[in-house]
């Protein structure tokens, strides 16, 4: 009997059983995907303006401390994403896809209110750094849920032999909230005066993230349950669990995605700031192009995506480690204060990095079985997002602080290796039932 016409409510305690026609299918994929915009947009906001918060929020006396200090509570912010991670994806492994993502909008949009009114360091002293800490920490371990989550979700209500397409919407979305942020970034610093822009204009994008979230609260409240979920939590006679092999997926899925993470934060939430603090470019200029680079890439997701439905999800993993490693060192040398140089330079690695990314959400989702996959991917994929990626922006500032720019390049070159060899001994999953996964 198909899940259409399955009777409802025929066990106690049985969940509704979702509407499956193609339509209400695409509504979900939509009501998802354009919270899941907003979510990276209001996160990707702070890294867009981190050098006004960081002389709002902390102490002036030292801009380079300062700045550092910025990028370490958008570190932390990350090393929230684990737990957050782990916490909603046993509640979505237990309650729904859909209940968690609903919940994590709600934090993500209360984190960015707080953001957008708290008052600055000299107002109230280290207290705003303290605020400021708690509400990262707090969109941190929403938005570990949210990730984790919306991969498992789109994943599950995609066609099997079509995973790959679909599942790029969730990178889409990624990019999509991140370019968002950097035109609200753009619009900004074209209007405002840099000096309006310190005082206030960086709250802008904070209170209208908060604002916009109240209409995808909205669309997200009538999305359907995932089916793969619905069939797994009615199903009276599941499979043992292999604890090993999930163990060893983990690992896999951290190693995989190390490289990928890092390259993107460098290339999205680092470039522009480094653009503009060591090269001297204009934070208008800087911000626009970064937002023509992530453009450029976002076009090629479903391209990526639809290429892994027919040749695999390995090789073209592979082939973005070889190239990123090779292409990391020409790259960035190649950025200069001319706004060409990032067009050029974040558009050639952003369409690398978003050959891996357009598969994360089908790859990872087709490694986990059902009934522990949101949760395995919440902690694998918030981990290595974690340690490797919210550190990027970091470690770059660092590097060059101490002088050793060169190392935040092999950075990006190791982890690329490691992505290579996780790659390498995973096994092809294209095209399988979620079920038998």
């Amino acid at each position: 009997m198909s899940h259409a016409q399955a009777e409802p409510g025929t066990a106690t305690g049985e969940r509704p059983q979702p509407v499956t026609t193609a339509r209400s299918k695409r509504k979900s994929l939509l009501a998802s995907t354009i919270g899941n915009v907003l979510e990276w947009y209001e996160w990707s906001a702070y890294a867009v303006f981190t050098p006004f918060i960081a002389t709002a929020m902390f102490h002036a006396s030292d801009t380079t401390s300062a700045l550092l200090s910025t990028l370490a509570v958008f570190a932390v912010g990350f090393l929230m994403r684990p737990l957050g991670g782990v916490v909603f994806g046993g509640v979505a492994d237990r309650r729904g896809r859909k209940f968690v993502l609903v919940t994590t909008m709600l934090m993500m949009a209360g984190g960015s209110l707080v953001i957008g009114l708290m008052p600055t360091y000299t107002s109230i002293g280290a207290w705003a750094s303290l605020i400021l800490l708690l509400a990262r920490m707090t969109q941190g371990f929403a938005h570990g849920g949210e990730s984790a989550t919306a991969n498992t979700y789109i994943a599950e209500i995609a066609p099997d032999e079509r995973r790959g397409l679909w599942g790029s919407i969730v990178f889409v979305a990624i990019f999509g909230g991140s370019a968002l942020a950097f035109s609200v970034g753009g619009a900004v610093t074209s209007v405002l005066s840099r000096s309006e822009v310190a005082q206030w204009g960086w709250r802008i994008p904070f209170l209208l993230g908060a604002l916009l979230a109240l209409a995808a609260l909205y669309l997200r409240r009538s999305m359907d349950e995932s089916e793969v979920f619905t069939d797994e939590k009615s199903n009276a006679e599941t499979r043992p669990l292999s604890k090993g092999q999930v163990a060893r997926a983990i690992l896999l899925v951290i190693m995989m995605t190390s490289g990928i993470t890092a390259a993107h934060y460098t290339w999205t939430s680092y470039v522009s700031t480094y653009a503009i603090t060591q090269k001297g470019m204009d934070a208008g200029v800087a911000y626009w192009c970064s937002v023509g680079a992530q453009c450029i890439a976002l076009v090629t997701l479903p391209l990526w995506g639809h290429l892994s439905d027919r040749v695999g999800r390995r090789p073209l993993m592979i082939t973005f480690a070889v190239l990123m490693a090779t292409l990391q060192i020409p790259l960035k040398g190649l950025i200069g204060s001319p706004g060409w140089t990032l067009l050029v330079a974040g558009s050639v690695a952003l369409t690398l990095v978003a050959v891996p990314g357009a598969l994360l959400s089908a790859t990872m989702a087709e490694n986990f079985p059902t009934r522990v996959r949101t949760q395995a991917i919440g902690f694998a994929y918030s981990v290595s997002v974690a340690v490797f990626g919210g550190t990027a922006p970091y470690l770059n500032q660092l590097f060059i602080s101490l002088d050793v720019a060169r190392l935040s390049n092999f950075y990006i070159m190791l982890l690329c290796a490691f992505t290579g060899i996780a790659c390498s001994l995973m096994r092809e999953t294209k095209g399988i039932h979620l079920q038998d996964a």
